[in-house]
């Protein structure tokens, strides 16, 4: 039986259509300028920077701003999609080795846009840590995007050669991971994670041993390593146990190990296979096997895994807030984007108060972690330049980077779980948008230096041995002190004495009781800090006549989040996620400001 050919009549899937346009119009309703589309961003970085300063660092922050929306975000898209994921070669047809990772052209293409913006370059002068994670941000909001892992490595791996590094290595070595070319340029990796210990890194059983007397640093390793990312690193630097040094850390020494001999052959390090991660996927992440590895010591002994948490570790977890803060962001513009394009019921969804109350939450959250991770890095310029030397604000800063990386990275978790929920069925497909990606990236990135108990136990040790928590809350104090919000000022301060108390108490327990009680209220600490952090930008754009969206986000989190109150308890709270829903606005960048004609 054969069935007639019809053609529809004018209109009759008009619908369709249109529903098709929409979602067309709201693909093209996306940032071509990531930089310039975030507000926030321009205005943080003005608080901290000054006018000057600010204007100083424009221009770069715009052109990488245009290149992240554009080149990064197709070929990081590119380069994860399944059929296009790094593949390992560990022999050519001659069965000689070549422990070769081949890579999508896309991937090679977002690495030349990322180095070339200087995230790692302006290492070479210390104070720059806000700049390279202003850029690392902007890079970040396509994930991970294969590289913005090996560039935290990186940037860990120069400031410890900077810092410890003998003369001899900083010459070999600091050049070429300071060169933006992505072409010429080393890149750097860290392996510590051992199959029988995982985030145990005292229990490595990787042996260090010396080649020879007369040849003072350099050594031979032997062992393995479960959780390699970057895996063909030029530079790694990779714990070692050091035989008759200690157990424990304390018997681990600090290696660089290059992936290429003087000679031009490959270092004896072998790889066993690639791991079929959940995220992250473009990045090559690989199991290692060091058979007399030649590698030379760096800093000294036994101060091996001092060193790598002082300089690689924390610098690691501060990106790693940062990456998470960005994806947070992202999620919340794909989101905001969806709601005002798609229809149901004869409007856009974002007409609907719970459409506006997830975007609201959305909104507030990605804010707040921002805010909190960039008053860190202001904290580690001034450091690094020595505009402050006291011992407080190292302690504020050990606990912070420790409170920050475990809480932000759950936050960005909700925030992406709650973009998704927008767009409903069409959040799940992996390529209608970047939000499923973006959500596998930052279960890896929760899981990056330290898993949250990790580095909850770690907090609650340095309290203990330390009091790293009075610096820590002496400086919420300051920042909610000064405030002239009224309300803020006077139920946060108020909010800061009850978890103090409740700290206090735990503080009397012995540490193994405490710990369960404990991660809830460091979950309220670190969102009061946040309150704290959004609070003194908002009083600085008040005074600067800028609106008051920075304040109605730190009383909208506060609310939520500090004091857990119910939407029915917040008075006005259907006005409030209306208004926090629709404000949007980009910032005032245009091209005649870049060039430094009008900067007003």
């Amino acid at each position: 039986m054969s069935y007639p050919l019809t053609t529809p009549e004018d209109g009759e899937f008009s619908e369709i259509a249109a529903g098709r346009r929409r979602l067309g119009e709201w693909l093209k309703s996306q940032p071509d300028n990531f930089f310039v589309a975030d507000r926030n961003l321009q205005r943080l970085l003005e608080f901290y920077w000054g006018q000057d300063g600010y204007r100083e660092h424009l221009p770069r922050l715009y052109d990488f701003g245009r290149l992240s929306a554009t080149i990064v975000d197709l070929a990081a898209r590119l380069s994860n999609d399944v059929e296009n994921l790094p593949r390992l070669h560990n022999y050519d047809g001659l069965g000689n080795r070549l422990a070769q990772v081949d890579y999508h052209p896309a991937y090679h293409e977002a690495g030349r846009a990322i180095y070339n913006s200087g995230v790692i370059s302006v290492y070479a002068e210390p104070g720059n840590n806000l700049l390279s994670l202003a850029l690392f941000y902007l890079s970040s909001l396509n994930g991970e995007a294969g590289h913005n892992c090996p560039v935290a490595m990186s940037a860990g791996m120069v400031k410890l050669l900077q810092a410890e590094g003998t003369l001899a290595l900083q010459e070999r070595f600091l050049p070429r991971l300071l060169d933006p070319d992505y072409d010429r340029n080393y890149t750097a990796a860290q392996f510590l994670t051992e199959v029988q210990g995982g985030s145990d890194v005292g229990a490595n059983a990787t042996i260090a041993t010396p080649l020879d007397p007369a040849t003072e640093g350099t050594w031979l390793l032997n062992g393995e390593k479960w959780f390699t990312s970057n895996v063909t690193a030029d530079l790694a630097l990779v714990t070692a146990r050091v035989p008759g040094q200690g157990e424990g850390t304390y018997g681990l020494g600090l290696f660089l190990v290059p992936r290429g001999l003087d000679d031009g052959r490959l270092n004896h390090m072998y790889i066993r296979r690639l791991k079929d991660k959940l995220g992250t996927r473009s990045l090559a992440t690989g199991e290692i096997e060091f058979r007399n590895a030649v590698a030379y010591h760096i800093g000294d002994l036994e101060r091996g895994f001092r060193n790598m948490m002082t300089y690689v570790i924390n610098t690691s977890r501060i990106f790693n807030a940062v990456g998470c803060s960005a994806n947070a962001r992202r999620a919340y513009i794909v989101a905001w984007s969806y709601a005002r394009h798609r229809f149901a019921f004869g409007q856009p969804i974002i007409h609907f108060p719970l459409v506006q109350d997830i975007l609201a939450k959305m909104r507030s959250d990605a804010t707040a972690i921002l805010s909190g991770s960039m008053r860190i890095v202001r904290t580690l310029d001034e450091i690094e330049t020595a505009r402050k030397t006291d011992a407080a604000t190292g302690a504020f800063l050990r606990m912070a980077l420790n409170l920050n990386k475990y809480r932000s990275s759950l936050i960005a978790h909700e925030v992406i779980q709650k973009g998704i929920e927008v767009l409903g069925g069409n959040g799940t497909v992996e390529d209608f948008s970047v939000l499923p990606r973006l959500l596998r990236d930052n279960v890896v990135y929760e899981n990056w230096e330290g898993s949250h108990n990790v580095l909850l136990a770690q907090v609650q040790r340095d309290m203990r041995r330390y009091r790293v928590h009075e610096p820590f809350f002496a400086l919420v104090e300051e920042m909610l002190t000064s405030l002239p919000f009224n309300r803020l000022k006077r139920e946060g301060l108020e909010a800061l004495g009850k978890i103090r108390e409740q700290l206090d108490a735990l503080l009397e327990m012995d540490e193994q009781s405490a710990s369960v009680p404990f991660r809830p209220l460091m979950d309220r600490l670190t969102d009061l800090y946040y309150v704290a952090c959004m609070g003194v930008e908002a009083a600085w754009e008040v005074f600067k006549k800028e609106d008051r969206s920075k304040q109605r986000l730190a009383e909208f989190f506060f609310d939520r989040r500090v004091m857990g109150r119910p939407a029915i308890d917040i008075p006005d709270y259907g006005h409030q996620i209306s208004r926090l829903a629709a404000d949007i606005r980009p910032g005032r960048v245009e091209k005649d400001q870049v060039s430094g004609t009008d900067q007003t």
